[in-house]
């Protein structure tokens, strides 16, 4: 799997485990940065990855900034980019398995880095229910995207 990573200045450390990790796994990895660490702003990385996975550049996308919401918000803002915080396992799983999410986030001030890469590791091996009930739902949630171009 092709997967697109970026992050803000706070996360430059995490970003290079959670590197690691997916590498070890035997994924590419795309980095869209920043690799600098100076003060940056989080929500040019959140629209590069969204745009890098609806654009199928990369098949799926991961975000850190220093809590992850800031940078998840700025890439929900591309369409057809569903992008979850998630600070534990259960939502990781969840954000796969009901929401097909395509974008995971967390933050490098509120989880560490083994933390980090148990969410990483269940997000990527837990497949979306398709059909049923969760499809229908992710397909309102397109809908509502709709209503607004």
């Amino acid at each position: 799997m092709k997967i697109g990573i970026g992050n803000d200045h706070s996360a430059l450390e995490m970003k290079a485990e959670i590197i690691s990790l997916l590498k070890e796994r035997g994924h590419e990895v795309v980095d869209y940065g920043t690799n600098c660490g100076d003060s940056c702003d989080y929500p040019t990385y959140g629209e590069i990855v969204g745009r890098a996975v609806v654009n199928h550049e990369v098949d799926q996308g991961i975000l850190i900034c220093g809590t992850g919401l800031g940078i998840s918000l700025a890439a929900n803002k591309v369409k057809g980019v569903r992008a979850a915080v998630c600070s534990e396992p259960f939502t990781a799983r969840m954000a796969r398995m009901h929401n097909n999410c395509n974008i995971l986030a967390f933050g490098s001030r509120v989880i560490g880095v083994e933390l980090a890469k148990m969410i990483v590791e269940v997000w990527l091996d837990t497949d979306f229910e398709e059909g049923g009930r969760h499809q229908r739902r992710v397909n309102m949630i397109t809908e509502i995207e709709e209503r607004w171009e």
